[in-house]
């Protein structure tokens, strides 16, 4: 009778232990997946503002990424923000003048995740971006610079697709963005910005924006790759950008190719959760 107690305990024991680290793992809270990339590449701009001709040249930038799954939706929803610099040095055919031009923008997209196999998850929804920047022209004297601001509504879809090659676990992903409503900043042809900020004429220069006068989209595809401890990622992002409002056209076009490094943590109130072994990825 002893033994067989002794037995069903230690079997207690067992299945206690086994529901305990089950337990554990379902609760360990999802780690925020963070992507630093900087890029160079070329850049196509043309602004009818500042001059009739389209300027090519080169472009650098800096972007960074953060990915977590959130409470919302039992974990089928997952929160990502990117913050982009684009910089960019540009002329005109003849090559005897410049474009200059930097832009800062900040996305903030909240995706379903539908998992298809293991290996393949699909994530879908909707993203609110906000941009701002200027296009600087070293020939024009009364109107050198042309101020671009724009926020918008947009849908955003992610593919994440995990293999191995020679067992080399890779990551792949690719994502595109495209805003459908929106409004931004655009003075009338001509006007001066001393006009619109000093003697205060500001009629039509906040527009409406839809797919009638502006049409952009971002495609975004990357490869993780562990090297010896870090996880590597390279990338290529498409981005086109046209407008055309008040007698004014405008095109920006960039393609770049990018490399940097990811990192998973979990944070909690500022402070490192004790998990900081044990990731349950919100990305692969």
């Amino acid at each position: 009778m002893k033994i067989i107690t002794g037995i069903a305990l230690l079997l207690c024991l067992c299945v206690s232990f086994e529901l305990s680290a089950q337990y554990e793992t379902d609760e360990l809270p999802k780690a925020m997946n963070e992507g630093t990339l900087i890029g160079i590449g070329t850049s196509q701009i043309k602004d009818t503002y500042l001059s009739p001709f389209n300027y090519t040249g080169w472009g650098a930038r800096i972007l960074n990424e953060r990915i977590k799954v959130i409470g919302a939706g039992n974990g089928r929803f997952s929160r990502q923000q990117i913050i982009n610099v684009d910089l960019s040095s540009t002329k005109n055919p003849a090559e005897n003048v410049n474009d200059f031009s930097a832009f800062v923008d900040y996305s903030l997209s909240y995706h379903y995740r539908l998992h298809i196999t293991p290996n393949l998850k699909i994530l879908s929804g909707l993203s609110a971006h906000l941009m701002g920047g200027f296009i600087y022209n070293t020939r024009n004297g009364n109107n050198p610079m042309s101020a671009k601001v724009d926020i918008d509504l947009g849908l955003s879809v992610i593919m994440l697709w995990r293999l191995k090659i020679n067992k080399l676990p890779l990551t792949f992903r690719y994502q595109g963005e495209l805003p459908f409503s929106g409004a931004f900043f655009s003075p009338e042809y001509g006007a001066s910005y001393y006009e619109m900020f000093n003697v205060g004429n500001l009629s039509d220069i906040i527009s409406f924006n839809s797919f009638h006068n502006k049409f952009a989209i971002k495609n975004y595809i990357t490869v993780d790759i562990p090297v010896r401890g870090i996880m590597l990622r390279m990338g290529y992002l498409n981005s086109l950008y046209y407008t055309d409002i008040n007698d004014i056209k405008t095109r920006v076009i960039s393609n770049t190719f990018m490399i940097g490094w990811v990192k998973e943590f979990i944070s909690l109130g500022g402070k490192r959760s004790k998990y900081k072994n044990r990731i349950n990825s919100s990305y692969y």
